[in-house]
């Protein structure tokens, strides 16, 4: 039924095209799509059918076309076919209220109907309520109503369900639930690399010694690192990490023997200071980045020793500044009268008049002995 629906709008569409080309008379076109029209007016169709074809939208291009009769005779086949679609859906809307609002019932007309009430959903626990009561049935005989409702933690999709039975009816609302299952666990990523055995070459020999280096210092970490960390720094792999900060360096600065030069030896250096443990088992687990390694400064790749070192030297030189007084100058010109030692400063003020000389201070650095001269 649906074919033949569609070949008849495939030929009232082509009879349509063709009347439509200003090379062609379309006298007989034209009628060929007007009875093909009027063949689909008087076509029994109905609303899935016209879901199911899309015919009718399909009919809307015919509403625009250059010949009035065609224009006026589609618009009027689109406009019953509207009038179809309205009724059924009218009619789908009664059934289902009709079928709603009904209630079970047994036995005489003066039977109570059952009405299920809507509660609002619990999120937390599971109710069921039963209550009973008491109807006639045909032969005069006390019968039980049961009525059981059953909640549940979910989603706002309910159905509710009769049964009915010789003396019982059973009224539940089952509530549809949707699980949603939470995974703690993190999704697995890909399996790693395996580990290589050898050290991967390039053409350049300075770079390959510059691998080479990298990966004797990365060769230190596991003699080096904790209990804890152990299983991280086993399952790495020191060469590929080798090669890869050597090609970011690389690409980056260029070959070693160049401007950057410097650059090389300071991130070489503290790669393979054996007061720097840490820095270089945090570039090999990954915890430092070779595209962040380059950037850092010295101060940034010195140990955590080195690090409150540098602290405590700044401390104090900012606290020589901020006490003041006249400025020292370091010499080994005078030798302290206590100690026998020359590491000492001096400072010199004009204490007298301006015909004499001035008097020099002088300080011990060794055991802080203080004397003045003129």
């Amino acid at each position: 039924m649906e074919n033949e629906l569609v070949e008849l709008f495939e030929a009232a569409k082509k009879a349509a095209d063709a009347a439509a080309t200003p090379s062609n008379d379309g006298g007989a076109e034209e009628s060929r799509c007007l009875d093909a029209l009027r063949q689909l007016k008087k076509f029994p169709v109905t609303y899935q059918i016209l879901v199911s074809t899309q015919v009718g939208k399909r009919l809307r291009h015919l509403t625009k076309h250059p010949k009035k009769k065609i224009q006026e005779y589609a618009s009027d086949l689109i406009e019953m076919w509207k009038e179809i679609v309205i009724k059924e859906t009218n009619k789908n809307k009664k059934n289902g209220n009709a079928n709603c609002k009904d209630s079970p019932k047994i036995g005489s007309p003066s039977a109570e109907s059952v009405k299920v009430e809507k509660f609002q959903k619990s999120s937390s626990m599971k109710v069921e309520r039963v209550s009973k009561g008491e109807q006639f049935d045909r032969n005069g005989a006390t019968s039980s109503v049961k009525y059981s409702r059953s909640e549940s933690t979910v989603s706002e999709k309910n159905s509710v369900k009769v049964e009915k039975t010789d003396s019982v009816v059973k009224v539940e609302r089952i509530v549809k639930e949707e699980k949603q299952i939470s995974i703690d666990k993190k999704p697995s990523g890909a399996a790693a690399p395996p580990k290589l055995t050898s050290m991967i070459k390039s053409k350049d020999a300075a770079r390959d010694k510059i691998r080479e280096l990298l990966f004797e210092a990365f060769s230190k970490v596991p003699g080096e690192a904790d209990e804890d960390v152990m299983d991280e720094v086993n399952a790495s792999d020191p060469i590929r990490v080798a090669v890869s900060v050597e090609s970011v360096m690389f690409e980056n600065w260029g070959g070693s023997t160049g401007a950057q030069k410097a650059k090389y030896r300071s991130i070489m250096f503290n790669l393979k200071d054996p007061k720097n443990p840490d820095f270089r088992r945090k570039v090999l687990l990954g915890l430092i980045k070779p595209e962040r390694m380059i950037n850092m400064s010295t101060a940034d790749m010195a140990s955590d020793q080195r690090k409150r070192e540098n602290e405590e030297i700044a401390q104090k030189a900012l606290f020589d500044c901020e006490r003041g007084g006249a400025p020292k100058a370091t010499t080994d010109q005078f030798k302290c009268g206590r100690c026998g030692q020359r590491k000492t400063t001096y400072y010199q003020l004009q204490t007298r008049s301006a015909d004499e000389p001035m008097t020099t201070f002088v300080t011990c650095v060794n055991c802080n002995n203080h004397w003045k001269f003129c």
